[in-house]
């Protein structure tokens, strides 16, 4: 009775990972704005904004971000409310090395862009395909 139930728990555990699907696919874009049409942010770790887009690019939220006026270990806190908000990629004009560092150590993947938001998230969207 037990292996029936642990093994219908196991498939619906599976189907609902097929459904809503398991990896993160969460991109945050540092921003200068709260859309889309917003500015690439120069600066990762201290950007006014960070756009958080799931796997399609549909705009979840634009949230402010909580480093931008940090004193000190900016790169370390950007990228552990970054991984809070599963994050799996992040865009931004330029990283630190502190940021790139932090990034590697959870897997988040990155890419330096200049441009707008939404030409970022549309770059980022080939590189998946």
């Amino acid at each position: 009775m037990k292996k029936i139930s642990l093994s219908i728990l196991l498939v619906f555990f599976l189907i609902t990972i097929a459904a809503y699907g398991m990896d993160n696919d969460i991109i945050a874009v540092a921003s200068e704005g709260k859309t889309a049409s917003a500015r690439v942010s120069e600066v990762a770790a201290r950007s006014p904004y960070f756009l958080l887009f799931d796997g399609d690019g549909k705009l979840l939220e634009a949230v402010d971000n909580p480093s931008k006026g940090a004193k000190g270990g900016a790169a370390t806190s950007a990228v552990n409310f970054l991984s809070q908000k599963k994050a799996a990629f992040v865009v931004a004009g330029e990283f630190g090395k502190n940021m790139t560092q932090a990034m590697k150590t959870k897997g988040i993947k990155y890419l330096q862009f200049k441009g707008s938001v939404e030409e970022a998230l549309k770059k980022v969207l080939e590189m998946k395909k």
